[in-house]
């Protein structure tokens, strides 16, 4: 227990810094007297609009995206008992991304800057209600699994049906740039839009560290000693959509981090999925973080996306992860 909380203060104070050095990563050189002058209140009208209106954002966000992604993912892995599943097995993930289009492909998208992630959102919660019609509340992990693939893939043919009626070259553009995942050109208002759903949603999937730790034992065992898995199933489900649903509102669809993270963190806080949630979501804050503020500094034409960059790192470490032993539950 003192070496996962020992873990956590590291991990966070870790977020913390490289957060904090992310602030001058950028086109724009900046200095470290000129961040502190900023953080004094002191500093010029330049850093400020250059830290406060158009880095701090980005970076915010990128935290509380990784955050609910890492946690998501050590959630779900920890439910449904496989090493390898991700957040968006429950069709959350598509489930939001179809709001998005769908906004995007009427034009709400230029008229209302809210339209977005309030359709992404809304598509996310309907996702999961679909989701528990059909596969039913107490349904097995198994039920809820095809269920859930059933309700990504028909989100996907929406995607895909958007793309292919986009009305111009351009919209079908915006439609494909959104879906490549990014925190470029965000501003609190999305971190705003973002935090409530987010936070609802992490405390609902931290309130089931307990119970996951029960149902590690299988599911037979866990009910014998009390657990309600029905109660269980509604919370991991409804605390995935909002959470999920909220940042790929804003952020577009960013794979990996919830798959890889839980991995990375395990070796060092005991295979007992309730000290592997906390861990795993500061874990995946650091990820996207170091992901956007390397898109900051890398020179390109045009900015990389942050779910493209996550994809190229993301399955060679996934590989890397396949060949440790045990990496899919006790293979030696």
């Amino acid at each position: 227990m003192k070496k996962t909380i020992k873990l956590n203060f590291t991990l966070a104070a870790l977020l913390l810094f490289i957060g904090t050095v992310s602030l001058m990563v950028g086109d724009v050189a900046t200095s470290p007297a000129a961040l502190v002058d900023w953080l004094a209140g002191v500093g010029s009208e330049f850093h400020v609009i250059l830290f406060e209106t158009i880095r701090a954002p980005r970076i915010v966000l990128a935290a509380l995206t990784g955050f609910v992604l890492g946690l998501s993912g050590a959630a779900i892995q920890g439910f449904l008992r496989n090493p390898l599943a991700e957040p968006g097995i429950l069709g959350a993930s598509n489930g939001a991304a179809l709001g998005a289009v769908m906004a995007i492909y009427l034009g709400l998208a230029s008229t209302v800057s809210y339209w977005v992630p309030l359709a992404a959102a809304v598509m996310a919660l309907a996702s999961v209600a679909v989701l528990m019609a059909v596969a039913g509340v107490g349904a097995s992990s198994l039920r809820l699994i095809l269920a859930g693939f059933a309700v990504s893939a028909f989100a996907g043919a929406g995607i895909a049906l958007a793309l292919n009626l986009s009305p111009n070259y351009f919209a079908a553009l915006e439609i494909a740039f959104w879906l490549l995942g990014a925190v470029e050109n965000r501003s609190w208002l999305h971190v705003s839009l973002a935090l409530p759903g987010a936070v609802f949603g992490c405390l609902l999937m931290l309130s089931t560290a307990r119970s996951l730790n029960a149902l590690a034992l299988g599911e037979e065992v866990a009910q014998t000693l009390g657990l309600n898995l029905r109660n269980l199933r509604a919370r991991i489900a409804i605390g995935l959509a909002l959470a999920i649903g909220a940042v790929v509102s804003v952020t577009g669809v960013i794979g990996f981090v919830g798959l890889v993270a839980p991995h990375l963190v395990r070796p060092y806080c005991g295979h007992m999925p309730s000290r592997s949630l906390l861990p795993s979501a500061l874990l995946g804050a650091i990820l996207l973080v170091l992901a956007d503020t390397a898109i900051r500094a890398i020179p390109t034409v045009m900015e990389l996306k942050l779910g493209v960059l996550t994809a190229f790192f993301g399955v060679p470490l996934l590989l890397l992860l396949l060949r440790r032993p045990g990496t899919l539950g006790g293979e030696a």
